[in-house]
């Protein structure tokens, strides 16, 4: 028997010979009443698509974060009162052609200063500058302590009055952290709210970061300078970035489409697969948009990805008809026929796909859980687009008959080996036999082996300066390399919460603890310098002793320690919170690779279990640094919880689907080996694993089972009427085999773009991709036949025990 042939199904060319009654109860709704499900389909789709134009981009901090994770909420519960340890943009200003003495460069910053503090967003109280009274100064006279604002009363530029700035800087520390080491630059640290003051919506991003360009960097002429980083641009700069990848979706549609089109040769079809494909991503914007979802720069893959799966499942549909109108069956005949052959092996298959990215939902950050959903939905209605509308259109619009001529004498070719595709498959064949089946698992075996030596140096976080998110020669790195070189104490904060009973921060039992955690983390490999309440204490303390370095330390009086105190609090009002219960000790380290990250947080976590008392608590973590420490740990967990969970779930979906545990070993033996490739990839390009990256893994799997689905399906069908194991393999060969190198092709088309996308991260997301399609079409191919040799060889018929699937297509 062969599957697909006229010898299972009657040619009828004329639709008036068919039995409209035939079928199973969903294929006579569909296809019994035609018209109202394309009037269905036209009206959802118009509301749809008009709400997919309202979708907004952005994104959001804190949804970047595991917000459940109990380091994060201690920094959560806090946040309000300790300004500038999350969310900050650093705005430095350099002259190029002199120092920062020179009324020509202050009254430029002022300009910048005042353009930051009026812009929306900004948490104004706590913005930081030469131009504000935050930055003060302090020092110690025959009259006692004095000090105030770091700029002068009455400032007008004079050579007094610069004079008299240069001596108050050389008085309040800000060397290194807002002035430059060389003096030729000043920083700007603007602390921004979650959501605008006015009317509470989310910080738009890329409304902010158009702002700064326009408002702050645009002052810069050729003397000044502007140097922008933190996470508000950053993320600014990667929406921004969104609309060159958008574009590639236009690029992607057209390269799958002359994939498609190359292989059918068949226009009418191509375009129907096409519009359908880019429907089902109109579908799922639209809903997205219903739900109260945003796009933001980590989830942009999925439109790209929802693209690629729906053609893939598409072109499964259209050579199924292809094949019966070559034959001389009638289009709408032929669009019932592989209605029934194909409904349930692809509603298996795109549920299993469901399956695999809900996975996603058990990390614990809440774009990847957003990732989950939107990828889940959106493969949720392929099931009506791809297995309900497109046999509907293409029973209306057919396929050339040229083109469908055409596709049965190249499988005719193919069958007896004599054209190059034919030569392929008839080499795939032969891995049914024992002596090839050897040599190709045995070359899988050492590539897998070889494979998992790599992977074992696979690591969490990031691995490069600056951010690895956008390219090295970006902007925004350029800026942040600037600002690292010139500037003692960098934009890495790792924060210590040290939490106090009321009006008690400034006791000595706190404050010597959290001084001892100072110099335990100075000595911790990757941090540059640490700050604190305490150590601006100590400081105060010798500074009323005459400077004397003996009294640079915390003196166990009260009497003394709390008027230095007091006057730290003066003369810095965000080093604690306003009712004295809250201060942070913070690491400013040299990068913020996963290794330093680790180092710093195991030490706090030490000193924490072992310090950690009523009257002074220690809680990690604040600061970019120390939030993005905590994100590690859980993407580290969530790795690996992330491939039991996956391989578990499509492990009992294959089960159910093959009924058989030899045929769940002979599909996710490709997957795995595959998986182990990626990380070795990921290890060769520099790639870390971390929010960005985590969901490849699980989107790779969960899309490449489906080559399994159709081909062992197939081959199970044939061996359990009784034919042999080459027979079958090569019945599904013929049947599925050219689709599924074209879905491996096309689906790969779907990503491959971003490989030149100005956005880093989703470039190495499109790399990743592009190889596990391929790799997964290709390990598919090649394995399936090899292992089946020693594991299902000697499949007899089932009869009830086959599944639905093999059932479908058995008939077919």
């Amino acid at each position: 028997m062969n599957i697909g042939s006229d010898e299972t199904f009657e040619v009828i060319p004329d639709p008036a010979r068919f039995d409209p009654r035939s079928g199973n109860a969903i294929e006579r709704l569909i296809f019994n009443h035609r018209r109202v499900i394309l009037v269905a389909f036209a009206l959802v789709s118009i509301f749809l698509g008009w709400h997919s134009m309202q979708l907004k981009i952005n994104a959001n901090f804190e949804r970047m974060i595991p917000r459940s994770h109990p380091y994060i909420q201690n920094y959560l519960d806090n946040k309000t009162e300790l300004r500038g340890l999350g969310n900050q943009l650093r705005v430095v200003v350099e002259n190029t052609q002199g120092d920062i003495y020179d009324a020509e460069y202050l009254k430029f910053l002022a300009s910048v200063n005042d353009a930051l503090y009026i812009m929306p967003g900004v948490d104004r109280p706590w913005l930081k500058s030469l131009w504000t009274p935050v930055l003060r100064w302090g020092e110690v006279t025959e009259e006692g302590m004095r000090g105030g604002p770091v700029m002068p009363e009455r400032f007008d530029g004079s050579p007094a009055k610069l004079d008299e700035l240069k001596a108050n800087i050389a008085r309040s520390g800000a060397a290194g952290r807002i002035i430059s080491d060389d003096q030729r630059s000043s920083m700007i640290v603007v602390p921004l709210l979650d959501r605008y003051a006015d009317s509470g919506e989310p910080i738009d991003y890329l409304k902010l970061s158009r702002a700064l360009e326009e408002q702050v960097r645009a002052k810069g002429t050729g003397k000044f300078r502007v140097y922008i980083v933190g996470f508000g641009k950053l993320v600014g700069d990667l929406i921004e970035g969104l609309a060159t990848v958008i574009s590639y979706f236009a690029i992607s549609v057209a390269i799958a489409a002359l994939f498609v089109f190359l292989y059918t040769r068949c226009l009418r079809s191509t375009v129907v697969l096409v519009v359908t494909a880019v429907l089902g991503v109109m579908w799922l914007m639209g809903l997205l948009q219903i739900l109260g979802y945003e796009l933001d720069p980590y989830s942009i893959l999925v439109p790209f990805l929802l693209f690629a799966i729906g053609l893939s499942h598409g072109a499964q549909k259209m050579n199924g008809i292809m094949q019966d109108v070559g034959r001389g069956t009638h289009k709408y005949v032929a669009a019932r026929y592989t209605f029934r052959r194909l409904f349930l092996a692809g509603l298996t298959a795109l549920l299993t796909n469901v399956v695999g990215f809900m996975v996603l939902i058990i990390i614990d950050i809440p774009v990847i859980r957003d990732l989950a959903v939107m990828t889940s939905i959106g493969v949720t209605g392929l099931i009506f687009t791809k297995l309900v509308l497109i046999p509907v259109l293409l029973s209306y619009t057919g396929v050339s008959p040229k083109a469908a001529q055409r596709s049965l004498n190249a499988d005719a070719a193919e069958h007896a080996g004599r054209s190059p595709m034919g030569r392929v498959w008839g080499a795939l064949e032969r891995l049914t036999e024992r002596r090839w089946a050897l040599v190709a698992i045995a070359a899988a075996a050492l590539l897998g082996a070889g494979a998992f030596s790599l992977r074992t140096g696979l690591k969490i976080g990031d691995l490069d300066e600056g951010a690895p998110e956008l390219r090295r020669d970006s902007r925004y790195n350029l800026d942040n390399a600037y600002i690292a070189r010139h500037y003692g104490l960098s934009s890495d904060q790792f924060a210590v919460i040290v939490k106090t009973p009321k009006s008690a921060c400034d006791r000595y039992e706190g404050l010597v603890e959290a001084d001892r955690l100072g110099w335990e983390l100075e000595h911790v490999q990757g941090v540059k310098a640490v700050t604190s309440f305490a150590e601006q204490t100590k400081r105060g303390v010798a500074a009323s002793s005459e400077g004397y370095f003996k009294w640079n330390t915390l003196a166990r009086d009260p009497r003394i320690l709390g008027p230095a105190a007091n006057r730290v609090i003066q003369d810095n009002p965000d080093a604690m919170n306003p009712n004295c219960s809250l201060f942070a000790v913070t690491a400013y380290l040299s990068d913020h690779r996963a290794d330093t990250l680790d180092r710093v947080l195991k030490a706090v976590e030490g000193f924490a279990a072992t310090h950690s008392r009523p009257g002074a608590e220690f809680l990690p973590a604040a600061g970019p640094a120390g939030i993005e420490a905590v994100t590690n740990i859980v993407v580290r967990k969530s790795f690996y919880i992330m491939h039991v969970v996956l391989y578990i779930a499509v492990t009992l979906l294959c089960f159910i689907t093959f009924r058989s545990w030899r045929a769940v070993v002979v599909a996710l033996v490709p997957l795995l080996i595959t998986s182990i490739l990626c990380e070795a990839i990921m290890v060769v390009m520099g790639i870390g694993v971390k929010v960005a990256t985590l969901p490849v893994i699980a989107l790779g799997v969960g899309v490449g089972v489906d080559y399994a689905l159709y081909l062992l399906s197939v081959q199970l069908a044939v061996q359990r009427r009784g034919g042999s194991l080459r027979e079958a393999y090569k019945h599904s060969l013929e049947f599925t085999g050219k689709v599924v190198a074209l879905i491996g092709v096309t689906m790969a088309a779907g990503v491959v773009t971003w490989a030149w996308s100005p956005i880093k991260f989703q470039a190495d997301m499109g790399i990743l991709l592009t190889f596990m399609f391929l790799w997964n079409m290709i390990g598919a191919l090649v394995l399936i036949p090899a292992l089946s040799h020693f594991l299902l060889r000697d499949v007899k018929q089932r009869g009830a025990a086959a599944s639905p699937v093999a059932a479908a297509v058995r008939a077919a």
